[in-house]
């Protein structure tokens, strides 16, 4: 799947997603050892919404970084964003998630009007899109002057001891459970795959700063192969 551009890409990347979405939060949880709970919080928090703000999730997939707004800011007003329909028809289902405004959108070309969000937040989104700096200026155009972006997404680690645990996590571990517990093999293959051909941690934040973020900052967890970054427009 790496190796395809543009819309063909965009339309594996969809139909994988639409295959495995039953199990998608399921599988976030197995492969993060629950850890992304707290990854997602900690998006939320960075993006310092306050009563009344109008948030993006952007590849909300299921709503998790949705919710996690209306848990720590009641009175915000988020927006959920995918392309992937079967998401967030999964996502919907949630008892909670009932304050949530749903749109089926692509990433590079958002349907909202300039300056309308005061965050713009997203989990696992950019390492599937086919154009990194389109989707980066998007979210810069759809934001307000002050506005947060808050991105989630695995990224390259550099060599380290733990390199080899690594490896076998991503290219053993990850493909196993994603058969043992969606019979989707392929689509956690490709996860590895996109980590590895990610943009490490300092390369996405100089694509930020390209597409005119200021502020801009990061941090890596779980032995450098995920990261936040955050930055304002």
């Amino acid at each position: 799947m790496s190796s395809l551009s543009g819309a063909g890409r965009a339309r594996q990347v969809q139909s994988m997603f639409t295959r495995i979405a039953p199990r998608y939060d399921l599988m976030n949880r197995l492969m993060t050892a629950g850890q992304d709970v707290r990854w997602r919080r900690e998006v939320i928090r960075l993006a310092g919404l306050k009563p009344g703000a109008l948030m993006l999730d952007l590849g909300a997939g299921t709503g998790d970084l949705a919710r996690e707004a209306l848990r720590q800011q009641p009175d915000c007003r988020p927006v959920a964003t995918d392309f992937t329909l079967a998401m967030m028809l999964y996502g919907r289902a949630h008892s909670d998630s009932q304050r949530i405004a749903w749109l089926a959108a692509d990433a590079l070309r958002l349907p909202y009007p300039d300056a309308c969000f005061d965050a713009v937040v997203s989990g696992y989104l950019m390492r599937n899109v086919a154009d990194v700096q389109a989707a980066l200026r998007e979210q810069k155009r759809v934001l307000k002057p002050g506005g947060k972006v808050v991105i989630l997404d695995t990224t390259r680690p550099h060599p380290n001891p733990f390199t080899p645990l690594v490896y076998f996590h991503l290219h053993a571990v990850i493909p196993f459970l994603g058969w043992l517990v969606t019979g989707q093999r392929d689509a956690y293959t490709y996860l590895p795959d996109s980590t590895e051909k990610f943009l490490r941690a300092e390369e996405l934040a100089a694509r930020m700063a390209a597409a005119g973020f200021r502020e801009i900052a990061y941090r890596r967890f779980m032995v450098g192969t995920m990261a936040i970054h955050w930055g304002r427009k």
